[in-house]
């Protein structure tokens, strides 16, 4: 006999981001007023690490749209391609953030490279070092 346990679908976590990717595809509202909505809707921590990636995002790449994706801040290229994104650790009840690439970030180097980072809290080493992979990612 097995012990593990089937997983029956989704979460109820991924159940919500499904819902609030479809509401951001019908919606009308301006990408920064959407990323505003949902950093308002973080918790303290989470939303202070977003506030500043926010703006670390935004003035490092100026031409990158902000928007929602899948409830998630995120900033997309002229395309309207995701380049980059801001996970709260709340968002599916995990332990840290997560600052994100998709694959549309100019950030290949050889064959494996990081497209992903935990976030605690940010030093300004750490800053240092997103502006420079967002500067990347748009090159």
């Amino acid at each position: 006999m097995s012990t593990t346990k089937k997983k029956d679908g989704f979460t109820a976590e991924e159940k919500a981001a499904m819902r609030a990717r479809a509401k951001e595809l019908k919606s009308k509202e301006d990408g920064e007023s959407a990323v505003r909505a949902a950093l308002a809707e973080m918790s303290p921590k989470d939303r202070a690490l977003g506030k500043r990636i926010h703006a670390i995002v935004t003035e490092s790449a100026p031409d990158l749209v902000p928007k929602t994706w899948y409830g998630m801040p995120a900033y997309a290229n002229k395309d309207g391609k995701v380049v980059c994104f801001f996970r709260n650790a709340g968002k599916f009840k995990e332990r840290y953030a997560m600052f994100g690439f998709n694959d549309s970030a100019n950030l290949d180097d050889g064959s494996i490279w990081p497209i992903a980072y935990a976030l605690t809290e940010l030093s300004a080493g750490d800053e240092s070092k997103i502006r420079k992979l967002v500067t990347k990612a748009v090159s």
